[in-house]
């Protein structure tokens, strides 16, 4: 059996993964049914700000692959979506190579239909390529998508989570104004939505540089071989290097592609069928169609010993691999250095083991706090001081709390007297002069009235 995740998702295999998380095929518990779950691997402030995004977003379009639910589990975090098995369009080019025209044009109508409804709630998706794009198994029927990865999508307005000259993306689907470093928009998913069908018709990558240079140098070129001309009329509509020559919405590039359609010829009667095939394979031993074939790891897991606060009992062993291997923590040692190191010829501390650091827990393991001493009057040692001692404030501290002179390191046995108490204010030396300048200022200020 697999892991159970918050005591509901058990993970099964892996079927993906990416920069940040890796996606598992799960059984849903609660539900009754397999998902796709995303499994976050880093920790970070700035991977989970960007997860919290992408979990939050909740968009209900039949060709939109928008999270569904979340959980979290000690230092691992997950959210699900629906389990989707005919890999991506990446999958079906490995297998077919350049599609025809038609059937590009139902998968392109669908990107257009689920991309404008993600701009619809203020989202740039900011990543839109074949990988991306995932395939329902529909054999040789009418296919269907699903767009996916909203990993680095943002709102319109959103701040932004890397410096304005980083471009985030994929290379080689960027709009060129992306690589200038303008804020995200819609009209540059637009640009990739034709760098994808290209891909598509093509059955290779295309160069979107040289394809820019080609627009800004000659203008739109005329139709490449294998593509019809009213089918490219949209797509240069989409690859316009100027984003205000562009199709402005999702939704106008889909009004052109169907009156394109209209226009398109009849497909030969020779054309086979692109069939959608099951790219994830069977299930592992231990799972069904209907899930855990045996004693499943959730009901295991409820019934293990739970120690103190719902924990697991010591030395009890988790049901079925773990994604990340934690070593057994070790009983709590300090992790500071002590305020008075201990003498040279102290003994060392055999078998202390320090408590596992963030890389290999997620989590941080902060010191026990330092007690620091109460301040008192009686016993504050006098700092010394460029000018003398510092006089005491009269309402700080009465005669019997006067700081007593620093006593130097007991290195004999005399002791040392205690200073005499002197009563606050300025010195004799200091208060006579003083009074006779103010006694001088008084009389020529007396003697000036009188001239007067």
């Amino acid at each position: 059996m697999g892991e159970v995740f918050a005591g509901r998702y058990e993970l099964v295999d892996p079927i993906g993964r990416g920069g940040a998380g890796a996606v598992w095929r799960a059984w849903d518990h609660r539900r009754r049914r397999y998902v796709a779950a995303k499994v976050l691997l880093q920790s970070d402030a700035h991977t989970l700000l960007r997860f919290v995004r992408e979990q939050a977003l909740r968009i209900d379009h039949p060709h939109v692959l928008a999270p569904a639910s979340w959980a979290a589990d000690d230092d691992k975090v997950l959210f699900t979506m629906d389990l989707v098995a005919g890999g991506s369009l990446a999958h079906v080019i490995g297998d077919y190579g350049p599609l025809p025209p038609r059937f590009v044009c139902v998968l392109l109508d669908q990107l257009l239909s689920g991309l404008a409804t993600v701009h619809a709630e203020g989202v740039v998706h900011r990543d839109i390529k074949p990988a991306n794009i995932l395939m329902d198994v529909t054999g040789t029927g009418r296919p269907h998508l699903r767009l996916s990865d909203f990993g680095i999508s943002m709102r319109k307005g959103e701040p932004r989570l890397t410096e304005t000259d980083y471009v985030v993306g994929t290379p080689g689907y960027f709009a060129p104004e992306q690589l200038l470093g303008a804020d995200p928009d819609f009209t540059a998913d637009l640009f990739a939505v034709g760098l994808v069908a290209l891909y598509l018709l093509q059955g290779r990558r295309p160069d979107s540089r040289a394809l820019v240079e080609h627009f800004l140098t000659h203008g739109t070129p005329s139709a490449p071989e294998g593509i019809p001309e009213p089918l490219w009329q949209v797509l240069a509509g989409l690859l316009q290097p100027d984003p205000q020559a562009r199709f402005r919405t999702a939704t106008g590039a889909r009004k052109a592609l169907s009156a394109a359609v209209e226009m398109l010829p009849e497909p030969p009667a020779d054309e086979q069928p692109v069939e959608i095939f099951d790219q994830l394979g069977p299930l592992p031993s231990g799972f069904g169609p209907q899930g855990p074939t045996g004693p499943s790891a959730a009901s295991a897991a409820s019934q293990a010993p739970q120690g103190p606060a719902g924990a697991a009992a010591p030395g009890a062993v988790p049901a079925g691999p773990a994604l990340t291997p934690v070593p057994p923590q070790q009983p709590p040692q300090p992790q500071y250095q002590p305020r008075h190191p201990a003498a040279p010829h102290a003994a060392p501390v055999v078998g202390a083991a320090p408590l596992p650091g963030p890389s290999e827990t997620g989590s941080f393991h902060l010191p026990p706090p330092v007690t620091h001493p109460t301040p008192s009057f009686e016993r504050t040692p006098t700092a010394a001081v460029p000018y003398g001692q510092a006089p005491t404030h009269p309402y700080t501290a009465r005669p019997d709390q006067v700081p007593a002179q620093h006593t130097p390191p007991a290195q004999h046995t005399l002791s040392v007297p205690p200073a005499p108490v002197r009563r606050p204010g300025p010195p004799p030396k200091v208060t006579i002069p003083v009074l006779l300048l103010a006694l001088v200022c008084f009389a020529v200020g007396f003697w000036a009235l009188t001239q007067t």
